[in-house]
């Protein structure tokens, strides 16, 4: 890291230490005021707007002060004043996460924390399986988001050294309550929504919950819509003093095409004679290009005391979602010979996902002399099945800058569509977690897992993995608020196949290092958290090396091998401050991701692609005394430049040639918004500029563009 570096993060650490020490002076300032409305905040700040106490880390509801992880949650009434209108959109503002590298993407929510993509979860559960088979989650319908930032497989098995993020559905409560929401935006967009909760019957043991969403709406990209229908019925059932059980319904289906167009440098971050590829072009045929999805889901979580100090939660979801798939893209992504006009091909899918996930948790607290343990015992169990039966030929000729749609006569259809062999892939996994507390200062959280994965292809044998991983955390919980901590992690990711000797792969097994310290002030609403990290990825796979296409014993030429080594390392800060008018939510991370391979031609590597170096965000809300019910909120988002993840070659030093970087950018969000008893109205803008920017482009060819301004009108109405 260099001087400049480590500079830039002193100044950065420097202000937020600042920031700290002025809230704690602040808060010793009103603290006769705030003890009015605050005793000791443990759990959730008084509007709901910071939540203290996250699920992810520990598999059970501990405080994140306690937590010796990077551990980041985001409530529901924090997604609302953002005006997130996804899931990618609500995660802008988190340390350390790139929320949409690929731009703008009507098919999914991606994201890239630590360097890395990582997997989504809902309820504690994982969500989706393979790709482009599933519906995208309706923000509406969350009461937070958790994200667990590194490796986690010692609570969750399979899984990316980036980590999860823990989508966590609305549930029923007793207290009748409800809002009734009214969106209209830029795009023609059109949205109602409503949500509604309390008990079925006069003693509370039954209690009931309805969300349902439905949108009209076109998108930035020409011809592409985002049509959305969502129902989520749920009850929950007080069978007796210690037993409850919940159920929880999904239905969603959803009609929309591929926002991503894969446009070549050349007319995006390159210059080109005919000028900027407008950011709305449409790449596709009108008619032809969908993006349909439809998905039934249902999980049931059964929560009974054995004792008081035993307690059993097993939580099952059964999910089936259904994908059709019908696009055009530019592909080489590049233009011919006229500098205007590209290949397009064709690519068709039908593909369906069924799953069935569960996990049994036993806890336990236990009192050994001076050590309170905090027990979880699990053992959890996946069974996916995913079918991708798919067609991909040619497109046709496009001309960019002046496209005349509908020369293709002869569109591929689902006749054209070839059957491929279905995939099924179990897990199952025990673990154990033991969360120490010594003498009331110390905290030792330890965990062991052990997993056994097995994937069948349909006309193929059957291949199994094994894994064992394992963590380790110390923290000392200080008076005043402060808890310095350090831990080690590991992961593992199943790889199926052979590599190009014809050789099984090996999972791919994953570490990391951190430490940090995270600061809650007495009788504040304050939380601060800094954190430094090392992560390593072993087996990951790479192409072949030229000096390695000779090596006897060589199967398939155009294959890959293991080897590879994924190393990121980097820092992240991130500030949440609520006093009576002001809430603050900030953030700085500095990443340094790569891979390496070793050959005899000396060490080859190259930049993780898609992965800024540096980024830095604050969102601020004010509600104003001298206008009751008058709020306004603004934000800043920075995100610095990223490398197209080419190769380098690096002997005696030298760099035999440097990858393609996108230029970093700033973009500016805001709210004005005003509350009249139940009634709130409020005006959100999203790239308030509407600035054009490339979010990433990868050494493929192709870039991507990020959201252009999103405007939207809302009014709810809350009883």
């Amino acid at each position: 890291m260099s001087l400049f570096k480590l500079h830039k993060i002193s100044l950065v650490a420097l202000a937020v230490a600042t920031s700290c020490y002025s809230a704690t002076l602040l808060a010793d300032d009103s603290k006769a005021k705030a003890e009015e409305d605050i005793e000791v905040i443990t759990v959730k700040s008084k509007r709901g707007l910071i939540s203290y106490v996250s699920a992810s880390g520990a598999k059970s509801d501990t405080p994140i002060i306690e937590t010796p992880l990077s551990v980041s949650v985001l409530t529901e009434e924090r997604i609302a004043d953002l005006g997130a209108l996804t899931v990618q959109d609500a995660l802008g503002y988190v340390s350390g996460l790139y929320n949409g590298p690929y731009g703008l993407d009507t098919r999914g929510d991606w994201s890239v924390i630590r360097g890395v993509s990582p997997v989504q979860y809902l309820d504690g559960l994982k969500s989706l399986f393979g790709y482009y088979n599933n519906v995208r989650t309706e923000p509406f319908g969350l009461s937070q988001i958790e994200i667990l930032k590194g490796p986690s497989s010692v609570l969750y098995g399979q899984g990316s050294i980036g980590g999860i993020v823990n989508l966590v559905s609305k549930k029923p409560e007793a207290a009748t309550s409800g809002q009734l929401w009214a969106q209209l935006g830029n795009y023609s967009r059109k949205q109602l929504a409503g949500d509604i909760t309390g008990s079925l019957n006069d003693d509370e043991t039954l209690q009931g919950r309805l969300v349902g969403v439905w949108r009209d709406s076109d998108t930035q990209t020409d011809f592409v819509t985002d049509n959305s229908k969502a129902l989520a019925p749920s009850f929950s059932w007080q069978a007796s003093d210690d037993t409850k059980v919940t159920v929880l319904g999904n239905w969603q289906k959803k009609e929309s095409g591929s926002s991503t167009q894969f446009f070549p440098h050349q007319g995006t971050i390159l210059a080109n004679e005919f000028g900027q590829i407008p950011s709305s072009r449409f790449v596709s045929e009108p008619g032809f290009d969908r993006y349909d999805t439809e998905q039934q889901a249902a999980t049931v979580i059964v929560e009974h005391n054995l004792t008081d100090d035993w307690d059993l939660r097993v939580a099952s979801r059964y999910s089936d979602s259904h994908a059709d798939y019908d696009t055009m893209y530019g592909w080489p992504p590049k233009f011919e010979d006229d500098n205007r006009t590209i290949s397009r091909v064709a690519y068709l899918s039908n593909a369906d996902a069924r799953s069935v996930t569960s996990d049994a948790q036993l806890h336990g607290n236990l009192q050994t002399g001076a050590v309170e343990h905090q027990l979880v015992m699990g053992f959890d169990y996946q069974n996916a099945y995913t079918d991708n039966d798919s067609f991909y030929g040619a497109g046709g000729l496009l001309d960019l800058y002046n496209p005349v749609y509908g020369q293709v006569t002869d569109l591929p259809t689902d006749a054209d569509v070839t059957d491929y062999a279905a995939n099924k892939v179990y897990q199952s996994g025990v673990y154990l977690q033991d969360n120490m507390k010594i003498a009331e200062s110390w905290m030792v959280s330890a965990a062991l897992r052990r997993d056994r994965t097995v994937s069948r292809t349909e006309r193929a044998d059957a291949q199994s993995q094994y894994a064992t991983t394992g963590r380790l955390g110390l923290m000392y919980l200080m008076d005043g608020g402060v808890s310095p901590y350090i831990s080690y992690s590991e992961s593992f990711e199943p790889m199926l196949g052979s590599d190009a000797y014809g050789q099984a792969f090996k999972p791919q097994t994953g570490e990391q290092w951190e430490a940090g310290v995270k600061y809650q002030p007495d009788n504040t609403e304050h939380l601060l958290t800094a954190a430094v990290y090392q992560i390593k990825e072993q087996n990951r796979t790479t192409t072949l090396a030229a000096d390695q296409l000779d090596d006897e014993g060589l199967i398939d030429p155009n294959g890959q091998i293991q080897g590879g080594e994924v190393t990121a390392k980097g820092v992240e800060l991130e500030a949440q401050l609520a006093w009576q008018q002001l809430d603050i939510y900030a953030s700085y991370a500095y990443t340094d991701a790569y891979v390496s391979q070793s050959n005899t031609l000396g060490e080859e590597g190259a930049t993780l692609s898609a992965v800024p170096e540096q980024q830095a965000s604050v969102w601020a809300t004010w509600r104003l005394a001298m206008v009751d019910g008058l709020k306004l909120g603004g934000g800043v988002r920075y995100v610095g430049k990223t490398s197209d993840g080419s190769a380098y070659v690096a002997m005696n030093g030298v760099v035999l040639n440097d990858p393609l970087t996108t230029p970093s950018y700033t973009l500016l969000d805001a709210m004005l918004g005003y509350e009249m008893g139940d009634y709130d109205l409020s005006l959100q803008v999203q790239n308030l500029t509407d600035k054009t920017v490339i979010t990433s482009c990868l050494n493929r060819g192709d870039c991507f563009y990020g959201q252009r301004r999103a405007i939207s009108a809302n009014l709810r109405y809350k009883f």
